[in-house]
């Protein structure tokens, strides 16, 4: 019989027995460990029973132990799937499912590797701490439903990225994102073969796709983010009158980005870099509004769209790129910046984030992606150490 069960002190249950059962007494028991208590009637006070009605009993328990741990079991699964997804597992959760939940950042793979190089782990874990409450997708070219990766992977970025747990990676499959926009034809047609741009082009059509089908926030992988952007609808300048399309964001179904995906075919030159990109994003703001210089740290705002101060993610202009890989005598503070812009593209010497150089990068990936700074940076130094027999 069940008992209702109060706690008294520590170590002890008082429990109080039924009507029935009373007899004008209560009984006081300790208890070493806090269990749900099935009581059974003194051996001296309660009639024999039948050796039946005790296999019977023990069957009740049995079963009711069963249903219990089969909850549970179910309980877990549900957690895993929800919580700790892992790329491969497509019948837990797949884009779909998670991009609709909304506001997602999107980040693009669209080259064939598999292991992610520290700016982009450091861009997404940033992006994964800044928006704790929203799913950060990392989309890649090279990964496909056939491909065997978990957490225990070679791969140390792809393990380390797919243990955050608003963090999901998918495979980037390109016709898939393009059905129901102007660019399924375009792409249809086109022959990345023959592209002189195709990873950047590519890459350009495949965000205006998906902000427009699901919205949310667009981030190239070479931007770490620092604080969260206030804004849903906005265009990132990269300087006065000029639109960057590395980082932007805009509501599901938005006409500009469907405008937008129309122009991308109507003026399409694969051979000019940025025809699809930057030059896209300007001259179609140019459309709605007239641009004119940022004096301060102000943001222009158009049609109920923020065109936001190039403080906001290029503090550090592209001419002057190598300075995130310097060390200075004092860091700026980035007061006015949501995420910073680290230009990978103009990175042509490969310059990369070395432990103990006290360069801004260095600092950087320390304050918003320590993870990805111990496990490739400090790590990657440790091996390179040589050994007592060397």
């Amino acid at each position: 019989m069940l008992q209702t069960v109060w706690v008294s002190s520590p170590g002890s249950w008082a429990l109080q027995e039924s009507d029935r059962h009373r007899q004008g007494k209560k009984r006081s028991w300790k208890c070493r460990f806090v269990r749900t208590i099935i009581r059974h009637p003194c051996r001296r006070h309660a009639p024999k029973r039948s050796r039946k009605a005790r296999m019977l009993r023990k069957i009740q328990i049995c079963l009711c132990f069963c249903f219990v741990s089969g909850i549970l079991y179910e309980i877990s699964l549900l957690s895993s799937c929800v919580f700790s997804y892992l790329p491969m597992a497509q019948h837990y959760l797949t884009p779909e499912q998670v991009l609709n939940l909304g506001k997602s950042i999107i980040f693009l793979e669209t080259t064939e590797r598999l292991e992610p190089p520290p700016l982009v782990s450091c861009s997404v874990e940033s992006a994964a701490r800044i928006y704790r409450d929203r799913p950060i997708i990392l989309f890649m070219r090279g990964l496909t439903n056939e491909t065997a990766l978990d957490l225990n992977t070679s791969y140390a970025a792809f393990s380390l990225l797919s243990s955050m747990k608003n963090v999901f990676i998918f495979p980037l499959q390109m016709e898939t994102v393009f059905q129901e926009t102007p660019l399924l034809q375009w792409y249809n047609e086109v022959v990345p073969e023959q592209e002189k741009n195709w990873v950047h082009v590519s890459s350009d059509a495949s965000r205006l796709a998906l902000i427009w089908k699901y919205g949310g926030i667009y981030m190239d992988t070479d931007v770490i983010s620092i604080r969260p952007i206030p804004q849903e609808s906005f265009l990132a300048a990269q300087k006065s009158r000029f639109s960057s399309n590395g980082i932007f964001g805009f509501p599901a179904r938005h006409k500009f980005i469907w405008d937008c995906m129309e122009n991308f075919v109507l003026k399409y030159n694969g051979n000019i870099w940025g025809n699809q990109g930057p030059f896209l994003m300007t001259r179609m703001l140019k459309t709605l509004c007239n641009l004119t210089d940022f004096q301060g740290t102000e943001d222009h705002s158009c049609q109920n769209i923020s065109f936001l101060n190039p403080q906001r993610f290029y503090p550090i202009p592209y001419p002057a790129w190598g300075r995130y890989y310097q060390v200075w005598d004092k860091s700026p503070n980035f007061n006015h910046s949501y995420a910073l812009h680290l230009w990978n593209f103009m990175n042509r010497n490969r310059k990369v984030v070395v432990a103990g150089s006290n360069t801004l990068a260095e600092k950087l990936y320390k304050t918003y992606c320590p993870t990805t700074y111990e496990d490739l940076i400090q790590n990657a130094k440790h091996r390179d150490l040589p050994g007592p027999e060397d």
